[in-house]
C-alpha cells in the first residue's frame, strides 16, 4: 500500500509540473479519472 501511495505521489508531482495552465490540468485530472475507471473495471471479478 505504501508503494501505492508513493507512485500516486511522484505522478501527481509529474501531472501537476506537466500543465500550464487551468485547461492542461484539468486535462490531466480527467485522464487520471479515465485511468483509475478502466483499472477499477480490470480488478471487478467476472
Amino acid at each position: 500500500m505504501h508503494r501505492f501511495i508513493l507512485l500516486a505521489a511522484i505522478a501527481a508531482t509529474l501531472a501537476v509540473s506537466a500543465c500550464n495552465t487551468v485547461a492542461g490540468a484539468g486535462r490531466d485530472v480527467s485522464a487520471t479519472g479515465h485511468a483509475v475507471t478502466h483499472t477499477a473495471d480490470d480488478a471487478k471479478p467476472r
